[in-house]
């Protein structure tokens, strides 16, 4: 994975996008030698937000197969502070 101090994007930030966006690169952006972001290609990001759906997916799953009794959606709101 390519690193790139953080200030370098402001002069090249066209040439790094079709870097990231075109050629499939995940570009770490670094501020005084410190990781603090990342460029990646929205493919890539599709495919995050999907494993972390799979993720909260199987969890729901898990907790709804735990014995116990269930909360009423009206009183869990409550007692979140959404109601």
């Amino acid at each position: 994975m390519t690193r790139l101090p953080a200030s370098q994007i402001r002069t090249e930030l066209a040439d790094t996008l079709n870097r990231v966006a075109h050629g499939g690169e995940r570009i770490v952006l670094h501020r005084r030698g410190k990781d603090v972001a990342v460029l990646i290609p929205l493919a890539d990001l599709e495919l995050l937000r999907a494993l972390e759906d799979r993720l909260d997916n199987e969890a729901a799953e898990e907790a709804l197969r735990e014995p116990g009794a269930s909360v009423p959606w009206k009183k869990a709101k409550a007692d979140l502070g959404l109601a």
